[in-house]
């Protein structure tokens, strides 16, 4: 491990986790590494954690604010969000225990576009920015640090931080380097020069963080594994939301609106978002590219058969057998995988100007074409909108995905007016389901509704769906986007109600029904 260490100035800093936390002041804003269950301080946070709870027992008022790259896992989430001493969390997240905390109320959560939270972060929006707490996979003898397995908003974060407590992790190989492409680029001037990516291989930084040493505070040495949940396997839903989404590929480049390698592509995170990538390897096309946010498995079996030639992002989210392979096999990837900051990986200039073909997750969409990617029933944050934002935005081509059923049956992702608004009609062009795809563009909200309808909306919710809309035509002052505002949100009342958006049985049918069991 102290090889690893390669600077004066850190080896004097070491000390352990629990040495560290005792360094944390109440009410400290602490921007930690992370992203997506990546690249995340291991050791500190438990120990903070730790403090944070005898601080609690003892009476005192010890709480203080998270800034991550996005998610993380259960020793930084879960453990800090367990003490009851989280007052802010920004800005993506995943964790149980840490979502728990947001929806009773003991955690504010700002859920920022993650283009947008290191903009926020330099600008002193948050206030200042105390510690900053990021993993290493070593200490270049400049004093300089080589990230580990993601990159997020470290470099803002060590920019900005007045002391800088580092985790160097010898589990995470030191075939890294040379991975990583930290801009320097990003200063907030009134006269900004371009982000100068042209392709998604492009390289126009250095392959480690700069921060001063005499910011450094602490070093701690550790060994722990990134935690990270494997996959679900393919279930007949991924696989036909996978099939229609390479159908629609195919007729673009038949039409002629996209080169037979594609565009870049951007996927989001999850099993479905995995199929697709899947589906992509046994499919005709080559010679393909991705900017997007996370190295996935699908993305590095791609990567690996040979139809993407190159990969940006600014994290891994691989599971447990993917990540000991890139441990393996991290060299054989220079050139191939490129990790930037998270405000260069979804950075809207960018994402624009490569036309990317971006691909996310929602929980539900309304017949019209507007998204909701963040809440449960309206009020009860899942997640947070992540990058789905930036990109959505921004692509060449947007697009959502989901099956169209959950909680067996009980919910419809098809709805008629979704509960929370995060990305509206203007910036949704097709939706797809495993029931089918409907390709928004260019059509005007009525024509939107009967699309979606027919083609996304399961059939147990479809009959019901089409009466709204035809109510809508009915009792609306106007037709444009026909509402009945007094039932507009009767599925998910229904939900709250009874437990399930299923329409209720009338009395007669229900009689036939009683009659037939």
């Amino acid at each position: 491990m102290s090889e690893r260490i390669r600077h004066q100035a850190f080896r004097d800093k070491i000390m352990t986790a629990e040495e560290a936390a005792a360094l944390v002041t109440p009410g400290a804003s602490i921007g930690f590494s992370g992203f997506t269950g990546a690249g995340y301080p291991k050791e500190f946070p438990v120990a903070l954690a730790k403090r944070l709870t005898e601080a609690k027992e003892k009476g005192e008022d010890f709480r203080i604010k998270i800034f991550t790259g996005a998610s993380t896992a259960p020793e930084l989430d879960g453990a800090l969000a367990d003490t009851g001493g989280v007052a802010l969390r920004v800005p993506y997240q995943s964790d149980p225990h840490m979502r728990t905390a947001i929806n009773n109320g003991t955690t504010d959560y700002v859920d920022t576009h993650l283009s947008h939270g290191p903009k926020y972060v330099n600008m002193g929006f948050f206030g200042e920015m105390d510690f900053a707490v990021v993993e290493a996979t070593a200490i270049t003898t400049e004093g300089e640090i080589v990230p580990s397995s993601s990159v997020g908003a470290n470099r803002t974060y060590l920019d900005n931080a007045k002391k800088v407590i580092v985790e160097v992790n010898d589990w995470q190989t030191e075939d890294l380097y040379g991975l990583h492409d930290i801009y320097y680029g990003m200063d907030i001037t009134s006269f900004r020069s371009p982000i100068p990516i042209s392709q998604p291989g492009a390289i126009i930084g250095q392959p480690t963080l700069r921060v001063d040493p005499s910011k450094i505070i602490a070093v701690i040495k550790t060994s722990d594994p990134d935690r990270n949940s494997p996959f679900k396997p393919l279930d007949d839903d991924s696989r036909a939301i996978a099939a229609h989404m390479l159908d629609f590929l195919e007729l673009e480049v038949r039409a002629g609106r996209m080169p037979k390698n594609l565009f870049p592509l951007q996927s989001g995170v999850g099993n479905v978002a995995n199929a697709v990538l899947a589906g992509l390897k046994e499919s005709k096309f080559e010679h393909m590219t991705s900017y997007t946010e996370v190295i996935q498995d699908g993305m590095i079996d791609l990567i690996d058969s040979g139809k993407i030639d190159v990969a940006s992002a600014t994290s891994f989210s691989l599971s447990p057998d993917a990540a000991h392979h890139m441990n393996e096999h991290a060299r054989d990837y220079q050139g191939k995988i490129i990790m930037r900051p998270s405000d260069v990986s979804n950075h809207p200039e960018v994402i624009r100007r490569l036309f990317v073909i971006a691909c996310n997750a929602m929980i539900e969409a309304d017949i019209y074409g507007n998204v909701n990617s963040t809440h449960v029933m309206g009020t009860r944050m899942m997640n947070g909108i992540g990058g789905s934002g930036d990109f959505a935005r921004n692509a060449g081509y947007s697009i959502f995905v989901s099956p169209s059923l959950a909680k067996n049956g009980d919910i419809s992702a098809i709805v008629p007016m979704v509960s929370h608004h995060d990305h509206t009609e203007h910036d949704v062009m097709v939706l797809i389901t495993e029931q089918g795809l409907a390709d928004l563009r260019g059509l005007a909200p009525r024509q939107r509704a009967k699309l979606i309808i027919n083609n996304c909306a399961h059939p147990d919710y479809r009959d019901e769906l089409m009466d709204y809309y035809e109510q809508g035509l009915k009792v609306s002052k106007g037709i444009h986007t026909p509402h009945v505002l007094d039932r507009s949100l009767s599925f998910h009342k229904r939900f709250l109600e009874t437990g399930s958006m299923k329409p209720q049985a009338s009395a007669p049918q229900a009689a036939e029904e009683a009659a037939s069991e």
